[in-house]
């Protein structure tokens, strides 16, 4: 089911930057394996892949801060059962 109002323009604008930072990516290795790129386009490129990495976290923020926390009580509610979270001090090497 479709948003609307600002929360839909919100993810339609999420949406596009996605989209971007796909299409950057999909432009990335040819840059990267050109043998006469220049200082210019290296940098350039490095610019784009910033923002759009900027833009991928925000997005990740926004929409995270919509989802409940794995394992809490409101995640066991909307899911029917409590999940065991894993804590991020185990994916540690």
């Amino acid at each position: 089911m479709a948003r609307t109002g600002a929360a839909g323009r919100a993810d339609d604008i999420e949406r596009v930057q996605l989209d971007m930072a796909v299409d950057l990516l999909g432009h990335a290795p040819a840059i990267l394996d050109a043998r006469r790129a220049t200082t210019d386009e290296l940098r350039f490129l490095a610019r784009r892949l910033t923002e759009a990495l900027t833009d991928a976290l925000r997005v990740a923020e926004s929409r995270g801060d919509r989802l409940p926390l794995p394992g809490s009580a409101e995640d066991a509610e909307k899911t029917g059962s409590e999940r065991p979270s894993l804590p991020f001090s185990s994916l540690e090497p």
